[in-house]
């Protein structure tokens, strides 16, 4: 059948392919014709290689295999963690009703209570809530100064705020020795020894400084392509400034109340829940936008990701919200004990041991997480499990450990609360000198921070026994800390996408050599920086 085809036909062409055509078979045509035939055969070949190359190319096609293996995509609808959005949801309906009914119980001691409690009431109200809103309303000026000011001058502001957290910190424990009071005493060397250990950290991390201020530069360049990416900022603190506000009032009601201590103390850690969400919301709206920049290099709507943030990706939010803090801080308490040597082996292989399970519970709940949250709409524990094993098939492990980003976010809410509490304490002692003794309950600062939740709940517990005048610096930190800090997302979660989504793809053309010869460095053994603990390699399983 092929016999009869024509020798210009194509399917004949085609599959006789090299071979080259022979004489006999060709009787009709002159002895000329194959001679034209011949320099239209090797046409083929280009066609013939052509098939292998489309199916040579194919598989290198499905690059994102992190996203395709989650079977995620970058506009999925789906809630993540219902449950814990269902808590929160539930918690905000309880906290809102509370404080509305404590609102109240204050209006009713002012107008149908005794003489002696509309006294106690007014005199709080007094000499309380101008302290309070100019607390709240300075914070907020700080905040945005700080995240501008990082923006603007990265490398010079890295040392600022290391620096000038010891030195506000060191100023604001020696004006409350200065009152001479028991309490604030108390709460002076707290604060002290804070900046004792605030100043230790700073050498210790300055070597790190360098390539912090080069990543914290690179990952804020796209900034500057989204006029709106601050507009999530302005709403969070508007929002968490009303809602400070009734929950100062909230807390002077409750005074009128049974168990005002424990009422108090389900407020504060309501509002540290709270607060750090919408931290949280802020971060994930950027992270959002700054992902996809990467990702698809497309420049999306601020707007979109905000609203996200505040349906779909709430639940990740909420429960990242209330579990990240804690994780990471007794992360760092169980590095801290293996940074000790002895000679009980077996006190330090328990400490090896918990530094482990650390490590393991880490890769399920990290605040890396949020950035594949944001982008591909995952659970908050595949999520933190998925990015961490970007980061160990990068080998970047090391690079995001020894990252002093948080760290300089966390000094900038100290600096905040340091300020205010210097204004405020000289404010207090000189229109009010009995309510100087109330800074004590500053310590939340110390305890909401730098040490654990049970630790704070007894220290409010214990700081009662001052008495009501406890209540009015109760609202300084938290007006302080969490709103530079809903402020400071913004650069936090700048830096988080640059990590991974280089880790997702390291030969994106948005990114440079920063991250590719820091790894090179640690390789070769020229990396000075201190390591950061990790388990031992005999306690590992073999």
């Amino acid at each position: 059948m092929m016999q009869t085809l024509n020798p210009t036909n194509p399917l004949r062409i085609v599959i006789n392919g090299g071979r080259r055509v022979t004489a006999p078979r060709i009787a009709t045509p002159p002895p000329s014709q194959p001679s034209r035939q011949a320099p239209r055969i090797p046409t083929p070949p280009p066609s013939q290689p052509s098939r292998p190359r489309s199916i040579s190319t194919s598989p290198p096609a499905p690059t994102p295999t992190p996203q395709q293996a989650s079977r995620t995509t970058l506009n999925s609808k789906k809630y993540t963690n219902k449950i814990s959005l269902f808590l929160f949801v539930l918690h905000m309906i309880l906290a809102i009703g509370l404080v509305g009914f404590l609102v109240f119980k204050g209006i009713q001691g002012l107008i149908l209570a005794s003489e002696s409690i509309k006294r106690k009431e007014k005199r709080v109200l007094k000499y309380l809530l101008p302290q309070v809103e100019a607390a709240s309303l300075l914070s907020i000026s700080l905040s945005f100064s700080w995240q501008k000011a990082v923006r603007v001058w990265p490398k010079f502001m890295v040392h600022f705020i290391l620096w000038s957290s010891f030195f506000l910190s060191l100023s604001a424990g020696i004006l409350l020795i200065c009152f001479q009071k028991p309490a604030t005493d108390g709460v002076g060397v707290c604060f002290i020894a804070f900046a004792i250990g605030n100043g230790l950290y700073a050498c210790w991390v300055s070597q790190r400084i360098g390539f912090c201020c080069k990543v914290l530069i690179m990952s804020l360049q796209p900034v500057s392509k989204f006029s709106d990416l601050n507009q999530p900022t302005y709403w969070m603190l508007g929002t968490g400034f009303l809602w400070m506000s009734f929950w100062i009032l909230a807390v002077i009601g409750a005074l009128n109340f049974y168990f005002p201590p424990l009422i108090i103390i389900a407020l504060v850690l309501s509002l540290a829940w709270t607060t750090e969400v919408m931290r949280n919301v802020v971060n994930l709206t950027v992270c959002r936008v700054i992902s996809l920049y990467y990702i698809l290099g497309m420049q999306s709507r601020t707007q979109f990701c905000f609203q996200r943030a505040l349906t779909q990706n709430l639940g990740s939010a909420c429960l990242g919200s209330l579990f990240v803090p804690t994780i990471e801080a007794l992360r760092i308490v169980a590095r801290g004990l293996n940074l000790l040597e002895g000679e009980d082996e077996f006190m330090f292989s328990c400490a090896h041991c918990c530094l482990r399970i650390m490590e393991s519970i880490f890769r399920c709940g990290n605040g890396w997480a949020y950035v594949q949250i944001a982008a591909y709409g995952k659970g908050f524990v595949q999520a933190s499990q998925d990015t961490w094993a970007l980061f160990e098939r990068q080998e970047m492990e090391p690079i995001v450990d020894s990252d002093i980003t948080s760290s300089i976010c966390f000094l900038t809410g100290v600096c905040s609360g340091c300020i205010c509490v210097i204004v405020t304490a000289a404010w207090t002692a000189k229109v009010h000198q009995p309510f100087t003794a109330t800074i004590s309950l500053l310590t939340f600062i110390i305890g909401y921070l730098m040490v654990s939740f049970p630790f704070l709940i007894s220290l409010i517990a214990l700081s009662f026994q001052h008495g009501y005048s406890l209540i009015s610096m109760i609202d300084l930190f938290i007006n302080a800390t969490p709103q530079t800090r809903i402020a400071m997302a913004l650069p936090q979660a700048c830096v988080s996408c640059y990590y991974v989504c280089y880790a997702e793809n390291p030969d994106n053309r948005l990114f440079d050599s920063t991250i590719k010869d820091r790894l090179s460095l640690m390789k070769a053994g020229r990396d000075v920086v201190v390591p950061t603990p990790r388990v031992p390699h005999r306690f590992r399983e073999t």
